[in-house]
Order: C-alpha cells, then structure tokens, then sequence
C-alpha cells in the first residue's frame, strides 16, 4: 500500500510554514511515500508517511516520535501539524523522514490506552528496523526526534539500539516521570487564573497524589490507596477551608478520573520513569532545544539534565539550546497556555528549524 508525491520542497514549506520560511540554494526535490510496516512480532501494522530526498547517495533520516496523548503522523496538535512541518522543511534540506501513526491511530494498529512509554520505544525499533531496508537511506545515519515524551521515548531506544545515530530532543523529557508531572502541574496552577489560596490547595493535593502513585505505582492496591490519602486529605482541606471566611467553595479535585488514570498501564510506568537509566548509556550526539515559555516540559531542568546524565556516562557531544519566547509547540506566544496553540499563527520555530538542520550538517553531511 504506497502512494507517491513528487513536489518541490520549497513549495509545501511555504504553505505549512508560511511567510516566517526562508529558501536557500540547497533546498532540494522530494517524494513523499504513504507507507506501511510491521513490528518484528507482527502484533502491530504501522501506518506512516516517508518524505525522501532525490539525491544520487543514500542519505541521513530522523524518525519524528511523538508526546503523550494520541497522535496521527502529522503531529496535529492545536490545528498546527508540527511534524509535517518539520519533515518538509528537513527533506528539502536533504534528510529523508519518517512520520507515523501513533498507535490506535490512522492506519496504525494496537491499543494506545494500555501501552507504555517502553511499548512506544518498541514501536520506534520497528520504524528504525523499516529505514534499514529503503536504500535510499544510509543506515548508518538514522537518527531520532522526540517531542515532550518523546524525549523519554527515544532516550530508551538510543540506550538500547546500535541503529541510533543521533538523538534531537524538541521540548523531550529529560526529568524523572515523578519530577516532570510535579512541575508541570506547579506551572500549569501558578498560570491561572485561580485565587491564591486554591493555587495552595491544588498544588498541595497533585504533590500528595503524585507521592502516593510514586510509592505503590507497582502494588495492586494502588486504587486503594489513592482513595484513602483523598480522603484524609480532604478532611484537613475541610477546615482549612474554613478559616478563610469565603462563602462558596469552587475547588474540586477530580479523585475518580484521576485514579482511573493513575492506575493505568501508561501512568504507572511514567511515574516511576527515571532517565539516568538510559541517557547515561546514550553514547551518541544529541541536541536538545527547549522554549523557555514552556509549560509542558521546563526548559531549565530538562536541559540541564540533557547535559548532565550522558556526560555522567562518557558522553559529552551534547549541545543544548533555549529558544526565547516559544512555547511547548514551538510557538512565540504571549499567555503560552495549552489554550492559545489554537490562536496562534505560527507552527514551528523558523530558528529551531534551522539549528536542526545545521547541526545534523555538521556531524552526518
């Protein structure tokens, strides 16, 4: 099942990317393939689309591996397609890209809600192991890009496959799963638009929830648990409440979706996720960008942590790069909350692109 587009690079980029794309000399001719491969057990059919170069030499190619939450090849988030975007203005620059269905996804099988963040790792060896028989690519330069939990995702593969060439993390988790729901949920809460003393409730409640999935996320009597710390919580919050004289409270902290969640297969994994268990064994480069509007995946503690656990395995061929004023999509925002992706013009960084780009120039051209 394959479909081929023959177009000029330049001309969807300008289309997806609008004015803020700039041409140069190098952009090149590409095809785009509608694809389909199998997983090594043949348990998952992977629906995926592959922009590849017209060059006389095989060439390099990333693997674009999303975040949390389903989605389809082209990355839709907020109605921007990031990946399309991304994919186009790399495969006009020469490196071939695959994009793929997330699982349960388009034309990609399997249950996404039971699966990991190790099952996602599984699902790019596949897509590593598919590059490896086009001849078009070099298999010796397949490298990897992972957006927000894709970080992680790629991080395990890197330290487990010798197909990896090269990782690039855009906004990618490099914290602890415990760390980063921490202080994403502590950004989320400190933006809005709550009162004061709701913003100490709710911070106070996810802290003591997440500490309690963290300690039984392996035990069966997980659910249990969560209800009972609720509960006790919940009378102290009683009388709090009660010396603040407001007449009506407004705060509910959603204790059955949220142990629904918690006790799934994907949440359990997450939280006990700890990165040095992976980016200590990734030899390989890496480049790490973050904007600093992030609420998502803070800029500050991800990228240090970039840096500091492979260089605590040998690895010091890591370079790390905060972009002013840009949020978890890679957009210049003003509130930079999940709500504005929609309201924003912009799909990608134009600068973030080009450092991608440059700097896979500059070890694989």
């Amino acid at each position: 099942m394959k479909s081929r587009i023959l177009f000029l690079g330049i001309a969807l980029y300008a289309i997806i990317l609008g004015a803020k794309g700039q041409t140069t000399s190098q952009e090149t001719v590409f095809t785009t393939d509608s694809v389909m491969y199998d997983n090594a057990d043949r348990s998952i059919k992977f629906g995926a689309t592959l922009t590849l170069p017209v060059t006389h030499k095989p060439c390099p190619a990333v693997i674009i591996v999303s975040g949390t939450g389903k989605q389809d090849r082209d990355g839709t988030m907020g109605g921007h397609k990031l990946f399309a975007a991304i994919a186009t203005y790399l495969s006009a620059r020469g490196i071939a890209v695959l994009r793929v269905d997330d699982r349960g996804t388009g034309l990609t099988t399997g249950v996404y809600e039971t699966s990991t963040t190790g099952d996602f790792a599984d699902d790019v060896t596949a897509g590593l192991s598919y590059l490896k028989t086009r001849k078009e690519i070099d298999p010796k330069k397949i490298g990897l890009i992972g957006h927000s939990e894709g970080g992680a995702v790629i991080s395990i593969v890197a330290s487990k496959s010798k197909d990896v060439a090269f990782l690039i993390s855009i906004a990618g988790l490099a914290s602890s799963g415990l760390d980063a729901l921490r202080k994403q949920n502590d950004d989320l809460v400190a933006s809005s638009k709550l009162p004061d003393y709701n913003k100490k409730r709710s911070n106070e409640i996810n802290h003591i929830m997440f500490d309690t999935v963290y300690a039984y996320a392996n035990s069966s009597l997980l659910g249990q648990k969560i209800t009972a710390t609720y509960d006790t919580w919940k009378k102290t919050d009683d009388e709090y409440f009660k010396t603040l004289n407001v007449q009506f409270d407004h705060f509910r902290f959603p204790v059955y979706s949220y142990t629904k969640t918690a006790t799934g297969a994907w949440y359990r994994y997450f939280i006990r996720y700890d990165p040095a268990n992976y980016l200590t064994k990734v030899k390989v480069p890496i480049l790490a960008l973050n904007g600093d509007r992030d609420l998502m995946v803070d800029a500050r503690q991800n990228l240090t942590n970039w840096k500091k656990y492979p260089a605590m395995g040998g690895n010091k061929k890591v370079t790390t790069v905060t972009l002013p004023g840009v949020n978890h999509l890679f957009q210049h925002c003003k509130s930079c909350t999940v709500q504005e992706y929609a309201q924003l013009n912009e799909t990608f960084d134009a600068e973030a692109l080009s450092i991608i780009d440059h700097w896979i120039d500059q070890y694989f051209e």
